[in-house]
């Protein structure tokens, strides 16, 4: 898993009727955009993340891919 500053990190919800958990990576904290990440939450929430299989980046897109 890479991510870079800006990218979305998704966690999807592992019961039925839980919401997907969704914040914005503001530091990357391993070695080439590797794991673990700290992520500020929609809720305000911001803490360390090492993502799991329930887990999914979303990257931003950069003005030359648009």
């Amino acid at each position: 898993m890479r991510a870079t500053t800006g990218d979305q990190l998704v966690q999807h919800g592992r019961v039925v009727g839980q919401h997907d958990k969704v914040g914005e990576i503001v530091e990357v904290l391993g070695q080439g955009g590797s794991p673990p990440y700290r992520v500020r939450f929609t809720d305000g929430h911001e803490g360390l993340c090492s993502p799991g299989p329930d887990t999914e980046i979303r990257h931003r897109m950069t003005e030359e891919q648009r």
